[in-house]
């Protein structure tokens, strides 16, 4: 009698050539991102109609900015541990539905107060489904291609946070803002369906979860046809220990949770606080507001091309070095926008490369913490480090105003702006340091 094989999964999708399964699973996570980008970003670009019909003052306005971000962060800190305990395909599909149903009712609501508390709920959604996205993804991608494919998945957010200023600006004068929400709550109520339909469960938390080799053997073949996979043991993810969110505490998870933390919240408090102010501050310097905006494009276009370029470095070289240099030359890039107003040519070269190290540094470090952390606890691992970061980012959006008050010339301005910038290549480095080497870096089980 032949003895039965043990198939660690992992190993199997690393010898096995990119399926049609992984490829669909990669564009559903990319149309996931996308809505999650043009939700997100859909706010910003509604809110002047938003402020003429109801004669909001600034101030008043500031609350839906944050009420959104808010939700992000409560968002991605909840449903992380529920991914970890019932799956990430369930996580996803209800993250999806939810911002979906809470997007379009704010489509229909009465006042600020409203809309306030409905951008939270959306917010809730959104946060939970990006990070869930990035996991998925991850668990079904071969160690040696794994950062390139993740970060390119997660480039489906800034087109979608750039297709929202299109759809705004067609849409708005014609249907007025609310079109816009329901625009972002249609989609991914249509998306729901093929998701509970086309949207594999990761193997990996099969293994994890025990009892389920049926359904690993049928994702498999999904993947390779033709694999002998009759009477087979899988491997590759361990029992959980514990809840998830106290793995991330444990032994040498400890050192690294803090220093991936660190990093989200140093980057992406640079990310929004750049996103959020960029054309304020270069307006300031006697700039026309029309350059400021085209000059402040050019961040959002170096760090989709930046996300894409430093996933193919990390999965080539080790990531840790990868992105402490590319988060060091970030901070060296911000602090030279505070020194270009006098060469325009100097200032776009300058908002490009910090777009195109510290976002593109981001998305990579969203793939960093999805490989770092083991299958029971990698959807909270990824969701709290974005969590985390999210508070960086509403931090980060209230520094530049806090700064522009203050008076300060734009040298000193973005001198400080580039210090996080440095601390999050710090922090990623000695990561790296206290971690065994590896030429590349693989997942954990």
């Amino acid at each position: 009698m032949q003895a039965a094989r043990t198939i660690d999964v992992q190993q199997f999708i690393n010898t096995h050539r990119l399926s049609a399964v992984q490829v669909t699973l990669l564009v559903l996570c990319f149309l996931i991102v996308a809505i999650d980008g043009f939700d997100t970003a859909a706010i910003g670009f509604i809110a002047p109609a938003i402020r003429a019909e109801w004669s909001l003052s600034p101030a008043q306005l500031a609350p839906l900015f944050g009420s959104g971000l808010f939700g992000l962060m409560v968002g991605a800190f909840a449903i992380g541990p529920f991914a970890d305990r019932h799956g990430r395909k369930a996580a996803l599909t209800f993250s999806v539905l939810f911002f979906g149903v809470a997007s379009l009712a704010s489509a229909y609501s009465s006042g600020l107060t409203a809309l306030i508390a409905l951008r939270f709920l959306t917010g809730l959604g959104l946060g939970g489904a990006m990070p869930n996205a990035i996991t998925l993804s991850s668990e079904y991608c071969p160690e040696e291609r794994r950062s390139f494919l993740v970060t390119l998945m997660f480039c489906g957010f800034t087109i979608g946070s750039a297709l929202g200023g299109i759809v705004a600006s067609q849409i708005v004068a014609g249907y007025g803002w609310r079109s816009v929400l329901v625009v972002g709550g249609v989609l991914p109520l249509l998306l729901a369906p093929v998701l509970l339909w086309a949207l594999p469960e990761s193997v990996r938390y099969l293994v994890m979860k025990g009892g389920q080799s049926a359904r690993v053997a049928a994702t498999l073949h999904r993947i390779a046809p033709d694999a002998q996979l009759a009477g087979a043991t899988f491997t590759g993810a361990r029992k959980p220990h514990g809840s998830p969110v106290r793995q991330l505490f444990e032994g040498e998870l400890l050192r690294g949770t803090l220093l991936l933390w660190l990093a989200f919240f140093m980057s992406l408090l640079v990310v929004y606080l750049l996103s959020s102010w960029l054309p304020t501050l270069i307006h300031s310097s006697g700039v026309s507001l029309k350059t400021a905006s085209l000059i402040t494009a050019m961040f959002q276009v170096g760090g989709t091309i930046g996300a894409v370029a430093i996933g193919r470095m990390m999965d080539r070289l080790d990531p840790h070095h990868v992105l402490g240099v590319a988060y060091a030359s970030a901070g060296i890039f911000v602090f030279l926008i505070g020194h270009a107003q006098a060469m325009p040519w100097l200032m776009v070269v300058a908002v490009f490369g910090a777009g195109f190290c510290v976002s593109g540094s981001q998305v990579g470090a969203n793939a960093l913490s999805a490989a770092y952390y083991p299958t029971a606890s990698r959807a909270t691992g990824v969701s709290w480090a974005n969590g985390v970061g999210r508070i960086g980012s509403v931090l980060g959006s209230m520094v530049g105003g806090f700064m522009l008050s203050l008076g300060w010339g734009l040298p000193t301005v973005f001198a400080i702006v580039a210090v996080p910038a440095f601390i999050a290549g710090l922090s990623i480095f000695v990561m790296g340091v206290v971690r065994t080497p590896v030429p590349r870096l693989q997942s954990q089980t």
